[in-house]
Parts: C-alpha cells; sequence; structure tokens
C-alpha cells in the first residue's frame, strides 16, 4: 500500500510539473523584437554614413520617413529592428554629385545593422 501511495505522488508531482511546463511563454514585445525606438536616428545614420560614403562632409541628407519596427530577414530567417529610409546627394569619387539616391538604414540598439541602396 506504502508503494501505491508513493507511486500515485510521483505520478501526480509529473502531472503537475508536466501540466505547469507546458504553458505557453508569452510572445516578445516588440520592444524585445526590435530593440528600443531609436529616438537619434538622424545621428545613428549619419554616423553610420561617414564610414559609407566616399566624401561624407558633402552629404546631403533627406529623411523621408520617421523609423518603423520592420523584420527585414529572408527565407524564414529574421532581422528585426527600425528600418528609415532616407535619400542622399553626395560627391563620389570624381568629385561629382551624385544626385538623390533612395537608401534605407536598419537600426537595432543603437547602431545600423543593415544598409539598403548601396549596392553600386
Amino acid at each position: 500500500m506504502k508503494r501505491l501511495a508513493f507511486f500515485l505522488g510521483i505520478s501526480f508531482l509529473g502531472a503537475t510539473l508536466a501540466i505547469t511546463g507546458a504553458a505557453e511563454t508569452p510572445s516578445p514585445s516588440p520592444d524585445d523584437r526590435y530593440g528600443p525606438s531609436p529616438t537619434n536616428y538622424k545621428e545613428i545614420v549619419t554616423k553610420w554614413l561617414e564610414q559609407q560614403l566616399v566624401d561624407p562632409a558633402s552629404a546631403r541628407i533627406e529623411w523621408v520617413d520617421e523609423p518603423k519596427p520592420t523584420d527585414a530577414g529572408k527565407g524564414g530567417e529574421h532581422l528585426y529592428g527600425y528600418l528609415v529610409h532616407f535619400r542622399v546627394n553626395a560627391r563620389n569619387r570624381f568629385g561629382g554629385y551624385t544626385g538623390k539616391q533612395n537608401h534605407a538604414a536598419l537600426i537595432r540598439t543603437g547602431e545600423v545593422i543593415k544598409g539598403f541602396g548601396f549596392g553600386y
């Protein structure tokens, strides 16, 4: 009888753990997935452009919109961050202005993690 009581106690404990362990974990909040919203996005992108452009001092930046939470991943992979669109007119290697070119940057935790439109 003692074995049966012990066995029932273990079974009950196992069932309780299985039920409580099977509870769904809450989905991550937007801040967890995308990182904090970049309030200083213009400064972040401008600093990043200094590394991307031939003549960053000549850059004339036109901000198209505010950063928006985005998943820029491909093929089932996720790449979360805040996407900001902008146009840049800067001097090229020959010293001439390129004209306004559309670009975007994905920002996460205060830094640009991916740029778009710089494939030339």
